[in-house]
């Protein structure tokens, strides 16, 4: 899998906000993509120096509704929580291309 496929967008909310104070970053990775493939894919397009990976499944939200029918309200996805070496940041608008 291309690591520009790996990564799909980074998580902003307020808890994911405060934990970048720890050096932890989230992101909603690929759902085929495994800790090795979201390692080398934020080392390459931000250029720091990983720790640590832990891959979060989000199963997805199902309603039902009448008789049997049900709805999707979520699909599922895949959250990637990454953890920086020491005095290492991201910064979400500085990129690396290449």
């Amino acid at each position: 899998m291309n690591a520009s496929q790996v990564l799909l967008s980074p998580v902003v909310t307020e808890k994911s906000t405060n934990a970048q104070g720890l050096r932890k970053y989230t992101f909603l990775v690929h759902l085929d993509a495994n800790k090795v493939e979201v390692r080398k894919a934020i080392e390459t397009f931000y250029g720091t120096k990983v720790k640590a990976v832990n891959i979060i499944p989000v199963l997805k939200k199902v309603r039902m509704v009448g008789r049997g029918r049900s709805i999707t309200k979520r699909l599922s996805a895949k959250k990637a929580v990454i953890t920086l070496a020491p005095k290492q940041s991201i910064d979400f608008n500085k990129v690396k291309t290449t």
